[in-house]
């Protein structure tokens, strides 16, 4: 990449750190100042909502991104959008909406900037903590100013994952993941935000996450923070992932083919 795309990039990812951090403390404020009740939720399918909130960080982030780089596809949860034949970005404005609905800490703003068929930078703000975490394609990944890294756990035994559970697959599918992980003495905990729980693989709280349906919006960003912090991911080819979804696969890398060995069988089982 010449310096030119390079510092195009950096100014990328120096306005939408910014961006993340701004729209999450807002919805976070929302929240405080409104509560459950006041929120204006919309069912969008089972166990599947939308806020106020929600279509306000996304109209922010949307906007602000036209403004500054209108250059840009834009592909959003809330509204849409198409990537482009450039760079485009990809945005969750609050991933674990249904958490954030009910006050459970476990949600927080996505935005990923893919170019070049790559996610070149990814941002998460964990929005309840206020801790940014952060990654450009080959810088290394952080959260704020500190550089994190995956776990180095070897054995199984000592092993916690997160699991996440999609309506899109039949609940069988979830149902024998979680049986291959105890027969095998692999812990797990289902926490509602694939955003946060890859970010939790990134920075070494857990060894791994896998969810067998997201939206890339749900996950481009975390993916690549993770990758940037030492992790092994198997996910979706770009435009595919892009277009429909798919498996998601994160883990530290000595625990990434026993994990993925046991979750596999149960997903070809399935489909």
């Amino acid at each position: 990449m010449d310096v030119s795309c390079d510092a195009k990039l950096e100014e990328r990812y120096e306005f939408a750190r910014t961006l993340a951090r701004q729209v999450g403390q807002e919805a976070l404020r929302f929240w405080n100042e409104n509560g459950p009740q006041g929120l204006g939720t919309q069912t969008k399918g089972l166990q599947d909502f939308v806020t106020v909130a929600d279509k306000a960080a996304e109209d922010t982030i949307r906007s602000e991104l036209a403004r500054m780089f209108p250059q840009d596809g834009f592909v959003g949860e809330e509204t849409g959008g198409a990537p482009g034949s450039a760079g485009y970005w990809v945005v969750d404005p609050i991933d674990g909406t249904a958490n954030y609905l009910r006050g459970l800490r476990h949600w927080g703003v996505s935005i990923a900037y893919v170019e070049g068929g790559k996610t070149q930078l990814g941002i998460v703000h964990d929005s309840p903590t206020d801790r940014l975490y952060h990654a450009h394609l080959g810088h290394g990944a952080y959260c704020d100013d500190q550089p994190i890294k995956v776990a180095p756990t070897t054995d199984p035994h000592a092993a916690m994952g997160i699991l996440g559970a999609s309506r899109r697959v039949p609940i069988e599918s979830y149902l024998g993941q979680i049986k291959s992980l105890y027969d095998a003495g692999v812990e797990h905990r289902k926490i509602g935000s694939a955003a946060i729980g890859i970010v939790r693989v990134a920075e070494g709280v857990a060894d791994f996450y896998y969810e067998e349906h997201l939206n890339s919006w749900d996950a481009l960003a975390a993916i690549l923070i993770a990758q940037e912090a030492g992790g092994v991911a198997h996910v979706p080819q770009m435009d595919e992932f892009v277009a429909n979804g798919g498996p998601v696969f994160c883990a530290t890398p000595a625990l990434a083919d026993l994990v993925f060995n046991l979750l596999q069988p149960v997903q070809n089982q399935t489909s």
